[in-house]
């Protein structure tokens, strides 16, 4: 059976920024498809409604409040896995993001914050998850020892104003993914998602007024707003043998944009005598 290549029974998997939106949905996604998640936000309230989800449909859940900024906080969820679920054979890297910005407002320190927040925490999960996932059992026919999904952005590979450390970081960790996965093939699959406008708490603040989401809506080829369940699919065809064959790619899961759907208002620069 087709789906039978979806199912991820007896498997392990870390999600980051799992509290709410696309890592909540994700970590909900894996367990419905037989994975035991380890989920971790800096919200320990949050974390535990989704626990109760997973516990739901017959999954264990290991909540891990954390900073995620925090670099051997981070690190630590694999070994966390590891030791309380098992095994480890799936990291789901969702923690990120940055607040757009105009090019003189975006100091030195604001771009490598955003550097480390999408890409550095990213690599400490990755090469603390990665001799727990060579330990364990192979995941199944042309699958290896596991998977690593990061989530990236569709401004990673397009250009809009306002979104030069959200972008810059964001296409650092799409190279990120295709350099991780020469290093660890053929034994671990390293994929990322460029991801579009979905409905989360973080993008609710624009898209609630009605005039800003239908524009948005029109400037979206399938003229929508992606859901968070969007995401979480393709996390799950990624991370099963569904994707066996993936490895070092981009999926584009964006709505077909091919520049961003919200436009920021930021006006030309104008010339001044120096």
């Amino acid at each position: 059976m087709i789906l039978d290549r979806f199912r991820l029974d007896g498997q392990v998997a870390v999600v980051t920024g799992a509290g709410r939106g696309i890592g909540a949905a994700t970590a909900l996604a894996l367990a419905e498809a037989g994975a035991d998640v380890l989920i971790s936000a800096r919200h320990a309230d949050q974390l535990e409604k989704v626990a109760a989800k997973v516990e739901e449909v017959g999954r264990r859940a290991l909540v891990v409040p954390a900073d995620l900024m925090d670099l051997d906080a981070v690190a630590g969820l694999a070994d966390a896995a590891a030791s309380e679920l098992g095994r480890l054979d799936i990291v789901v890297n969702n923690v990120g993001g940055t607040i757009p910005n105009a090019l003189l407002d975006t100091t030195p320190e604001y771009l490598e914050e955003a550097f480390h927040f999408n890409v550095s925490t990213a690599h400490a999960l990755v090469r603390a998850a990665v001799p727990h996932m060579l330990a364990g059992p192979a995941t199944g026919s042309g699958v290896g020892h596991g998977s690593v999904v990061n989530i990236s952005s569709v401004v990673g590979r397009v250009s809009g104003r306002g979104y030069l450390a959200y972008g810059t970081a964001k296409a650092a960790l799409a190279h990120w993914t295709r350099l991780a996965a020469r290093d660890l093939d053929p034994h671990i699959r390293v994929n990322a998602i460029a991801v579009g406008s979905v409905m989360t708490s973080a993008l609710e603040f624009v898209a609630s007024d009605e005039a800003t989401r239908t524009t948005m809506e029109q400037a979206t080829p399938l003229r929508r707003i992606g859901e968070a369940e969007d995401i979480a699919a393709a996390v799950l065809y990624l991370s099963s043998r569904a994707g066996g064959y993936l490895t070092g790619k981009v999926l584009e899961v964006d709505g077909g944009l091919e520049q961003p759907n919200l436009d920021l208002g930021l006006p030309d620069l104008s010339p001044e005598p120096a």
